[in-house]
């Protein structure tokens, strides 16, 4: 019943990216003890590798994010990255992905990344300035070729957190089921080509913003 109620609660937070433009915002104004790390980010890219006892190469998609820390202290990152896109379908990163998936994308960019982490095996410590700023890939398996939008979200680059009572579900007190969400990017991007032809596929950049998700 709690694995329900769980799951629930995520769906209805995660429909909400999408439908309810009132949900809450981060703060423009950090508050006492919060920090946001500087991110640039390449565009998501695909890349196509044989795995082991398949007869067609796998489709993912990938991007790489060059993170800074630029407080007065080092921070602490554990990132959840998800891709979604407007069919509902949720990816999180690293599911279904072997290692030699990451291997061949660093190997790709070896030159302009030579210290290229995997966000799976990320330290969880980003140390504070440029000289310590890290890249990291993160990686998905191909999405629903139906969609035509698609959002990448990625928490942990922040500390910011908020507390929201759930619409519907209640405790075993008759209360409100509290939800944390963290101030997470979103990146959003329109998705071209026949379905059918996924070779064809190619993605647009539309936005970038900060969400409480």
């Amino acid at each position: 019943m709690m694995r329900n109620l769980v799951f629930g609660i995520f769906a209805i937070v995660t429909a909400a990216v999408y439908v309810c433009p009132a949900a809450p915002q981060p703060a423009v104004v950090p508050g006492p003890g919060n920090w946001t790390l500087d991110v640039l980010f390449e565009q998501p890219q695909e890349i196509l590798v044989q795995l082991g006892g398949d007869s067609r190469p796998t489709r993912f998609w990938y991007m790489i994010l060059t993170l800074t820390n630029k407080t007065n202290t080092e921070v602490d990152f554990y990132p959840k990255c998800e891709l979604m896109t407007d069919t509902f379908q949720i990816i999180p990163a690293g599911k279904d992905t072997p290692a030699v998936v990451f291997e061949q994308i660093k190997s790709r960019h070896q030159g302009r990344y030579p210290f290229l982490e995997y966000v799976e095996a990320a330290d969880n410590k980003i140390l504070q300035g440029q000289d310590n700023a890290r890249d990291i890939a993160i990686i998905w398996r191909d999405f629903d070729a139906k969609a035509k939008n698609i959002k990448l979200f990625v928490a942990g680059l922040s500390n910011e957190t908020v507390a929201v009572e759930h619409p519907t579900a209640k405790d075993e007190t008759g209360k409100p089921v509290k939800v944390f969400l963290r101030k997470t990017l979103e990146l959003s991007y329109g998705v071209s080509g026949d379905a059918a032809l996924r070779s064809d596929a190619n993605l647009s950049y539309e936005s970038r913003r900060w969400v409480m998700r």
